[in-house]
């Protein structure tokens, strides 16, 4: 075979007058091509360090420096008060110099000291700006003069073209907030949810522990903030993912879709190729930093730390702790496909492979009949079960011979892809097919995708695809960031002909997708089905429902003058009351990226307005003039508690890590425990649309995702993801549990559909005639 050849670099024969050696001219081509690129990314990856690493100046503008120091020679001015004259007479070696080779010399160096010292400050300029947050909370389209002015001089300091690390140095740490603040913002968070004794109680509790412990505690968390770049970052990850020994499938991973009414291509070989070479090529302006860095009002920068590894990424299972093995520079794919393992290489002579070659690699894998070796069907069960008993296993039974090389080669890819047998994706025509969808990306059959890995990518037979994501790395936007590029170069830059194929000429000459060998015995294929059962449990108890909202959406709720967020937010709230008839500790998922490696805070969405403005609602005797103005009291409550959590001052965060100091410290408190003890029985998060340049919905409106979801928090209550697409679409994700008889997915979907209709309808009539006839007078979802 041709493949057989080329594979081989030399051969030779040993003979009575010695060897004959002969080269393979093709694979030396090969290996050079290959170092050259390699070489080349070396190159760009420091070139755009340097321009990174010297931000917000630039290297010519080193030059600019020295010319002006060396000009100081001739025209006999010293800017630098006598300093270059003091390098002069201390030079080494300054006897075998000449005298103006000194005074070049020592100009050179000054001039370089003054060009850095001007980067620092511009950089703690930078981060003093970065610092303020006023702008955050004014009214939605206006803005102070004082706000205008800061902005101006952010933009001012922020130089030209920033790479995807620029800002990093000039971002300012998260701060910790007063131990008094946060006990008053816990209290009014939850005296909606106490009777009067049980907030006495609460308010005692805490108010023992802010006059005993909380001063220690806080002191400890105040240097650990001088000391670290981020005081909570670093214990979120390691005790709320990393440490937690149930399984990650449903409970921690996340899912995102693919685009909602377009299927590009049909072709599911065709489909994958384009949607892997999106990714190596996001993969490739990654690792050179050459993504535009995320910025708000177009602006001010958010943190990129968490990017750095969406990609040759995995999350190793431990006995007491997992670790997240982050590798570099790996060019190889696993792939699964009924039950079998392939190793797929990336690159070829040195570059990507190409879409269509790609589709070539992964028809090969969809046309082998090959058999699963035994126990390799459901390995991938070990992934989704208890932590301790993959970690054992791991032990025993992957860590040396061919199973060790076999599972190194799964977790060193650079991500890992599963080509499913069953279609899948939204169909207008069934009425499950969302829930079903969302079910496949989120568990599959519990042993098809590998749950460990930064992100598995899925790609269906109909030619839909989807993401399936591990947690502890990063949170949903960050894969969001990769799966928009991805989605926008598939459908409009890279296209397929016209027969679904990827464009471009097939080359039959690569190698074909090698299976990974596996030698599992007994006792480890029964471990592999123990955790296949438990998973399945889990899997079949996620009660999922979604739906498109498309009575109204953003375009209208903005000419109400409120926050889309605040709308959705109170809508859940007047759903949850109405599904459950008591209100609940609300969860919903804030960002604190303004900050250097900042991750997420918990907005407390049940608010005493919030609950006022319920009751209201359900109350007959309410006028509709009451109502509004409730729910705009509730609105601003929530808009000012979402800005206080993203600049810094949130609740759970700063009590998450005075708990972990009490616990280093050894120190009892009550309050602490009760207050990390509460069960969040809704939990809410919205998926942003970060990167609008990529698609003009208004121009192609069908090109629009779907957003994603995750599972259940509660054993009896809900998870509900959503995304605001456009002006007229909201799609919603709702989770819970078959085995708890007070919840049902459905039943909650048709409560937060009609909640949004009847908050809409508390608006002005000349909105309330629009809608209605849009609306057909009916309330209906799907």
């Amino acid at each position: 075979m041709a493949e057989a050849h080329q594979a081989v670099g030399f051969q030779f024969t040993v003979r009575p007058d010695g060897v004959d050696l002969k080269l393979s001219q093709e694979v030396i081509k090969t290996i050079y091509l290959s170092g050259v690129t390699a070489w080349k990314k070396r190159a760009i990856q420091f070139k755009n360090g340097v321009l990174a690493g010297v931000y917000p100046a630039s290297p010519s503008s080193w030059l600019i420096v020295v010319i002006a120091m060396m000009s100081s020679l001739y025209i006999r001015i010293d800017p630098s008060l006598g300093m270059i004259e003091a390098l002069q007479e201390n030079l080494p070696h300054r006897d075998y110099l000449s005298v103006q080779s000194r005074a070049v010399l020592s100009a050179i160096l000054f001039a370089t000291g003054l060009w850095l010292f001007l980067i620092y400050l511009l950089r703690y300029m930078l981060k003093a700006l970065l610092s303020y947050h006023g702008w955050i909370f004014e009214s939605h389209g206006k803005m102070s003069r004082s706000t205008k002015v800061w902005l101006s001089l952010v933009k001012m300091f922020s130089g030209r073209r920033p790479l995807l690390y620029s800002f990093q140095a000039s971002l300012p740490r998260l701060p910790v907030p007063s131990v008094d603040d946060t006990i008053h913002r816990y209290l009014e968070s939850v005296h909606p949810l106490l009777n009067s004794d049980q907030y006495d109680q609460m308010e005692r509790l805490a108010n023992d522990f802010k006059d005993s412990k909380a001063a220690q505690l806080q002191r400890y968390l105040i240097l650990k903030s001088w000391w670290g770049t981020n005081y909570v970052s670093d214990w979120w990850e390691e005790y709320i993912y990393l440490r937690g020994r149930s399984p990650i499938m449903v409970n921690s991973n996340f899912y995102i879709m693919d685009l909602l009414y377009i299927t590009p291509t049909h072709r599911q070989a065709a489909r994958a190729g384009n949607v892997v070479h999106a990714m190596l090529q996001y993969r490739r302006k990654l690792e050179r930093g050459e993504h535009a860095p995320l910025r708000a009002l177009g602006t001010v920068p958010m943190c990129s730390t968490q990017m750095e590894r969406i990609f040759n990424t995995t999350r190793i299972p431990g006995i007491e702790t997992d670790i997240v093995q982050h590798l570099t520079d790996r060019k190889h794919l696993v792939v699964y496909h009924k039950g079998r393992f392939f190793l797929l290489w990336l690159y070829t002579g040195g570059r990507h492979l190409l879409p269509s070659e790609l589709e070539t690699q992964f028809q090969r894998i969809l046309n082998d009949t090959s058999e699963p070796q035994p126990g390799e069907l459901k390995l991938a069960a070990l992934t989704a079960g208890h932590r301790v008993p993959w970690a054992q296993s791991r032990i025993k039974y992957f860590g040396q011979g061919v199973n060790k090389v076999s599972l190194d080669a799964i977790e060193s890819a650079a991500f890992f892809l599963t080509l499913d047998d069953e279609p899948q994706g939204y169909d207008p025509a069934k009425a499950k097919s969302l829930d079903s969808y969302a079910k496949s990306l989120l568990h599959g059959k519990c042993y098809d995708r590998w749950f460990d890995k930064s992100f598995t990518l899925i790609s269906y037979p109909n030619g839909k695809v989807g993401v399936n994501a591990e947690h502890s790395w990063a949170d949903a936007p960050i894969v969001g960031h990769m799966w928009e590029y991805v989605l926008a170069t598939d459908c409009f830059h890279l296209g397929y002909t016209e027969e679904g194929h990827c464009k471009g000429d097939v080359n039959k000459g690569l190698p074909h997708p090698s299976r990974l060998q596996w030698q599992i015995p007994n006792e480890c294929q029964e471990v592999i089905e123990t955790s296949y059962l438990s998973a399945k449990l889990i899997a079949d108890d996620v009660d999922f429902h979604g739906y498109l909202f498309h009575e109204f959406g953003k375009g209208l709720i903005k000419k109400c003058r409120c926050s889309p967020d605040a709308f959705i937010q109170l809508a859940l709230q007047l759903a949850q009351f109405r599904d459950q008839g008591v209100f609940c500790l609300t969860y919903e998922s804030s960002m604190t990226r303004m900050f250097r490696d900042g991750r997420t805070e918990t907005v407390r969405s049940c608010t005493t307005e919030a609950v006022a403005f319920v009751r209201a609602m359900e109350d007959e005797g309410a006028t509709k003039a009451q109502r509004l103005a409730l729910f705009r009291k509730a609105a601003d409550k929530h808009q000012n508690m979402y800005r206080l959590a993203m600049t810094g001052s949130g609740i759970d965060r700063h009590l998450f890590c005075l708990y972990l100091v009490s616990k280093y410290l050894g120190v009892d408190s009550p309050f602490l425990k009760k207050v990390l003890s509460e069960p969040w029985r809704l939990s809410t998060s919205q998926t942003p649309q970060q990167q609008l340049n990529l698609v003009d919905i208004n121009k192609f409106p069908k090109y629009v995702s779907a957003g994603g979801g995750f599972g259940p928090v509660a054993d009896d209550g809900y998870g509900v993801s959503y995304i605001i697409v456009g002006e007229n679409l909201i799609t919603f994700h709702i989770s819970s549990k078959f085995s708890s008889p007070d919840t049902n997915s459905c039943r909650f979907g048709q409560h937060i559909c009609d909640a949004m209709l009847d908050i809409q309808a508390l608006f002005k009539p000349e909105n309330d005639k629009t809608t209605v006839e849009q609306l057909g007078n009916g309330k209906k979802h799907m």
